[in-house]
């Protein structure tokens, strides 16, 4: 399939780029750095240097063709949630990175005569809430934070593509990878044994490996089957106090020093919401549809995620 890419030179990028080029794909990545994956060279991939949430930057001609060119497109480009305080700027970067990219995608994908045939788009977990006790599937109402808002917003916009063109939206849990995301940040710190659980502990945490995460935007390409919005999150979700208990066995460390919300809060604002309080995700749809997870457990996923070279 010839693809087109926004919001693909980051964290989850890193794999799914290379991923979707060993699967025979050809793609054009737009993104605000020229080269982000300097190492990677494939005559099957070019860059654009654009910024998708600009709409002048869909004028450009080469964009435009490779859009019109374009089976299918996956649009992950959204400014990261909680690596900084919430300020009034920081909240109005969250919101414009997702509405405006998707928006300005489907403007440019309305005049034509023969749109891509899908559209893998990004949404998150945080469309539900949060709750220590309730569990989430996709039937589930759609939660009032601002976070949930975002979401519902979020999907709303990518409606609006063309009926040509199939809409798969992802509602994606806590990526797990060693390179980037929560895991990123927390690998230094428990390597050094001065790791625990970040708050009570007690916080649901739905997650995903990111391999298992590229390989389920690569089978929503692929399969006409998939339509509407999944859960991307694996069949088993944990609460803090266990996920940090299984990091330090991963690396043969101590996991015994909380990390105070309060903490949390001074450092990140409303932004720690995100990891004091959670949610309990269910890959209902995904199951039912047969969708086979490489790594369901979270051992599973920490083990590779800790191992130098394992994908």
């Amino acid at each position: 399939m010839k693809l087109l890419l926004l919001g693909c030179s980051g964290f989850v990028g890193r794999e799914l780029v290379p991923f979707l080029l060993e699967l025979g794909h050809s793609l054009t990545l737009v993104s605000r750095r020229s080269h982000p994956f300097p190492r990677l060279e494939s005559e099957r991939l070019v860059c654009l240097r654009l910024d998708p949430a600009a709409a002048a930057s869909w004028q450009n001609p080469e964009l435009r063709q490779a859009l019109a060119a374009a089976d299918g497109v996956v649009n992950l480009a959204g400014e990261p949630i909680a690596e900084q305080r919430w300020t009034p700027e920081h909240r109005q970067r969250l919101l414009d990175s997702r509405l405006r990219t998707t928006a300005n995608l489907a403007s440019a994908l309305a005049p034509l005569r023969q749109p891509p045939r899908v559209l893998v788009n990004a949404s998150a977990v945080g469309y539900y809430g949060t709750s220590l006790d309730q569990t989430f599937r996709e039937t589930s109402p759609a939660g009032s934070d601002l976070l949930a808002q975002l979401c519902q917003r979020w999907e709303a916009t990518a409606a609006t593509v063309p009926g040509g063109c199939r809409l798969v939206i992802l509602r994606i849990g806590i990526v797990l990878g060693p390179d980037g995301g929560a895991l990123g940040k927390m690998l230094p710190v428990f390597r050094l044994g001065f790791g625990g659980p970040v708050g009570s502990g007690q916080q649901w945490m739905s997650w995903i490996e990111r391999h298992d995460l590229c390989r389920l935007i690569a089978t929503a390409l692929e399969d006409s089957a998939y339509s509407g919005a999944y859960n991307a999150v694996s069949p088993e979700p944990t609460r803090m106090g266990i996920f940090a208990n299984a990091l330090g066995r991963a690396l043969g460390r101590p996991s015994l020093l909380p990390v105070p919300g309060v903490i949390l809060r001074l450092l990140l604002g409303d932004g720690a919401r995100v990891v004091l309080e959670g949610q309990q995700v269910l890959p209902e749809r995904l199951l039912a549809q047969g969708f086979q997870f490489q790594r369901p457990s979270l051992n599973a996923a920490l083990a590779a995620a800790t191992s130098p070279g394992h994908r």
